[in-house]
Formats: structure tokens, sequence, C-alpha cells
């Protein structure tokens, strides 16, 4: 069997992401933690930590996004893929590039971790610039364990306002929030 989205998605038993892309959960801790966030009144329980296998294509990407726990990224096969996260405070954006093609060099990381509250993205890189069917395949792990109540998605308009004198992290908003308002 080849590896293709498809086949991967029937491998793994994919499901179509909110955010873009495919995933599985593989991993849900039966163990909880108390946890209190910044600006929340009461306290809340969560999975101690998450896990699942992340698939994004060449026909889609991962759309800008925050979550209120560290989220560490761990590449498994395909192209290499970029991570992208924006910083609102310095209005800078960081590229962040995944794989394990040029791992001598430093240029590509297997595991990176993206911070509580980042607003953050990503896309395979084209092989040789084919995207035709470009993929890749990653994990994400999520402490305090990930639940949709602490998803966000963006508002293009909202990044454009803050990221207005960033030519490159508004070119990245323009290509990272399709469908989004």
């Amino acid at each position: 069997m080849s590896l293709t989205v498809e086949a991967l998605v029937e491998r793994f038993g994919l499901v179509p992401h909110p955010e873009g892309g495919f995933y599985s959960e593989t991993f849900r801790s039966a163990q909880e933690v108390s946890i209190t966030r910044e600006g929340d009144e009461a306290e809340s329980r969560r999975p101690a930590s998450t896990a699942i296998f992340f698939l994004i294509s060449s026909q889609n990407v991962s759309r800008l996004h925050r979550i209120k726990s560290d989220e560490c990224w761990h590449f498994y096969l395909g192209s290499p893929m970029t991570v992208v996260e924006l910083d609102e405070a310095a209005c800078t954006c960081t590229l962040i590039e995944l794989g394990n093609d040029d791992l001598l060099s430093g240029k590509q990381k297997l595991q990176y971790v993206v911070k509580a509250g980042v607003w953050f993205g990503c896309f395979p890189n084209a092989p040789s610039g084919d995207k035709s069917d470009s993929f890749s395949l990653v994990g994400c792990t999520v402490a305090p364990g990930f639940v949709f109540e602490d998803f966000e998605l963006a508002s293009k308009a909202y990044l454009a306002t803050k990221f207005a004198g960033n030519q490159e992290a508004l070119e990245l908003i323009e290509k990272l929030t399709i469908g989004l308002p």
C-alpha cells in the first residue's frame, strides 16, 4: 500500500479536524488534574495529558488557532511541515520546520512545543515545489490534556488588525485563516 492521504486516513481512523486536516485521538489520560487558569473564576478538571495523530495535506492547512495548554508536536513521516506562531505582544511571527530530511543542520526539528495561548497553524512543505500530494503526519501531545472548550479558531479580521505592520505575518494570516471571519 502506498502512502497517500487516503490510505493514512483509513489506516489510523482519522476524521476531519475543525482547524483543518485529519486527526485521531490515541491517548487520553485517566488521571485528571485540577487547574485554575488566569481569568477563570473556578477550578476545572482536565485529563493530565492527551495525544493525537494529525495529518495535514497540500489540499488544506491547519488554520490559525490557540489552546490553553502547551502542545508538543512530534514529526513522524511525509514532507517536512512549517508551524507558524504569531506573537501578538511583539507583533512577530516565527516559522518552525518539523521534519527529518535536514536534522543535522539544525534547520528541522523532530519535536517542537507551542506554548499555551499562542496563535498557531501549519502547512506541509511541498517536495521540490510539487504540491499535488504532499502531506505530513505528526503527533500532538497536550498537557494538561486537550478539551475542545479550550480551543479557539482565529479571526482573520482581528489578526490582520493586530499584525497590520508585519507583511510576512499578514501573508501567513491570509493563508492560514481560510473560511474564517
